[in-house]
């Protein structure tokens, strides 16, 4: 894959410095960094997951584009923390090339009045990362392009993730008039505000678009979220790593992806703490995660017929048929329908259900009549010429601009950028199992159709083989969870951040540890969050109906935008 550039960078490096390298497979990320950073870096940090540089306040746009040009091309995540001294803004980077070619940019900051210089000129997902980063914890980011709030009101008093946040201070919104972004731009005609959301169908969540028209034509949408932001982070930060955290992660995505979002905790908390996970364990977890996927794509792939050409009599009720099947066999495995919290730290909660055998021939059943489906579907949709017409060369993302914004998943897959943790950063039993990464080079709403259509198949592909492998396993070697200390305490100041392919794309956890049994940080990277961040940049100058099918082809879940 041929790594592209995107993004305005930083005139204070050289040439030489922004050449684009030949590639990173092979290479010590942590001398790359180094090499590039140069004289940049005042200190060296090691995370669990990668060594990590501390670089100034002032630095920080010039070292971000040292690092992309070195290779570092995905800004996965930026976390905002608060010290008894300073301030601190990390931003996790990895390559879209090899995953685990990866590094972390260190920016402290005083303690009263935090300023650091963004990052958002080099990488344009870190606008919306820096301003939550504001909002939460008050940390001003020079040259930024857009600094307000993005998760509470504009008119919130103080930044409640800070210490000394007052939780009793009051809080009065008034009413504001809405202003228009075109209005002074001497543009003719005049142009008309329009509202989508919080409340409609097809913003799929609690999600508003503040939407502006010149004439039929969006000439500007601004995603406007915060909705339903429940303090997911805090409430992990005040829940033990063994018992009380794994609970969390299934709310943050309710279309049936929770048991994804449970393997993102798990693999960060086992990592931060060298917690081994039994081999059946592995391959249990994988088929379990295959499931959850399908059950996110099938509602995925319903949903989007509704949205685009209004199917609701076939194809909708076809996916929901379909999706029920899986639905059945996630409730027989994990005891529950929507909120699974199966996985357990070190494992899973419990062995397959008995009859075993009947549950293994149930799952096999799916995935023999998943193929005939899926024909049904091709026919119904993609081979539908008025989805055609709705979908083909609208909402285009190229693939430059997807890497800018930190798109991952099926979104990205479908504008040709082959990036698939699964295989990437192998975790599970994946490496063990055969099945392909599913891309296609359309760049629009149609090619991200292909992709979880596709993904259908692979996600049964990878069942199938586990179920095999489950029927043939030494029944005394069926062990279900390593061995866990009871109250688990990572040292102090331990740190690192592990990422999984959820059905939306990278789900990554950030835990700082203070060697108590609960985090001193946990910071949730959802992948609807970069991916929505994209969709003015796709949906600009198209009309009301091609916007509401690229909001659609996003498949974004605001459990997890939120959190």
């Amino acid at each position: 894959m041929q790594r592209e550039s995107g993004g305005a960078l930083q005139e204070s490096a050289t040439t030489e410095q922004l050449r684009e390298p030949d590639g990173v497979a092979g290479h010590d990320p942590a001398a790359v960094a180094a090499e590039a950073l140069g004289d940049r870096v005042v200190g060296r940090e090691t995370h669990r997951n990668c060594e990590a540089f501390v670089v100034r306040a002032d630095a920080v746009a010039d070292a971000l584009a040292r690092l992309r040009a070195a290779g570092f091309d995905h800004c996965a995540c930026v976390t905002a923390q608060e010290y008894d001294d300073r301030f601190e803004t990390i931003y996790h980077l990895r390559s879209y090339d090899d995953a685990t070619f990866e590094t972390a940019l260190v920016v402290p900051t005083r303690h009263e009045g935090p300023v650091s210089e963004s990052g958002a000129s080099v990488f344009d997902t870190a606008d919306w990362h820096e301003r939550e980063a504001y909002d939460l914890f008050g940390i001003e980011y020079d040259d930024h392009p857009d600094l307000r709030r993005i998760l509470l009101p504009e008119t919130w008093q103080g930044h409640p993730l800070r210490e000394d946040y007052d939780q009793e201070s009051a809080q009065v919104v008034t009413l504001r008039e809405h202003a228009n972004p075109l209005q002074e731009d001497g543009r003719d005609g005049d142009t008309m505000f329009l509202n989508i959301g919080p409340h409609h169908p097809s913003t799929h969540g609690v999600l508003h678009l503040g939407v502006t028209l010149d004439g039929e034509t969006v000439a500007d949408v601004e995603p406007d979220i915060g909705y339903i932001h429940r303090c997911e982070e805090q409430m992990c930060q005040q829940g033990t790593y063994r018992h009380q955290i794994m609970p969390y992660p299934d709310r943050w995505d309710w279309g049936g992806a929770g048991l994804l979002n449970e393997w993102a905790y798990a693999r960060a908390a086992e990592d931060l703490v060298d917690i081994d996970v039994p081999e059946y364990a592995q391959v249990i977890r994988t088929m379990s995660a295959e499931l959850s996927r399908m059950l996110s794509h099938l509602l995925a792939v319903g949903t989007y017929a509704l949205d685009v050409i209004g199917e609701f009599t076939a194809s909708f009720m076809y996916a929901i048929q379909d999706r029920e099947r899986v639905q059945s066999l996630v409730e027989d495995l994990t005891g529950q329908r929507l909120m699974f919290n199966y996985f357990r730290l070190g494992g899973v909660a419990w062995d397959l259900p008995e009859p075993r055998e009947e549950f293994l021939d149930s799952v096999v059943d799916f995935t023999d009549h998943l193929p005939g489906r899926l024909r049904e579907y091709h026919d119904l949709l993609t081979a539908n010429e008025i989805m055609q017409i709705r979908t083909v060369d609208t909402g285009v993302l190229e693939p430059d601009v997807a890497k800018s914004y930190g798109v991952t998943g099926p979104v990205a897959r479908g504008s040709g950028v082959d990036y698939d943790l699964r295989r990437d950063d192998p975790y599970g039993y994946y490496d063990e199992l055969d099945w392909d990464v599913v891309t296609e080079d359309g760049c629009d709403n149609y090619a991200r159709l292909l992709v979880r259509l596709r993904e259908l198949e692979e996600s049964a592909r990878i069942v199938e083989q586990c179920v095999d492998l489950l029927r043939d396993w030494p029944e005394d070697d069926r062990t279900i969870q390593g061995n866990v200390p009871r109250t688990i305490k990572p040292d102090p100041d331990a740190e690192i951040y592990r990422a999984v392919e959820a059905a939306k794309g990278e789900l990554g956890i950030y835990i700082r540890s203070d060697g108590t049994d609960t985090p001193a940080r946990f910071k949730i990277r959802g992948p609807s969050f970069s991916n929505l961040q994209a969709l003015p940049e796709m949906s600009e100058g198209e009309y009301i109906p091609d916007l509401v099918a690229t909001l659609g082809s996003l498949d974004t879940i605001m459990g997890e935008v939120d959190r």
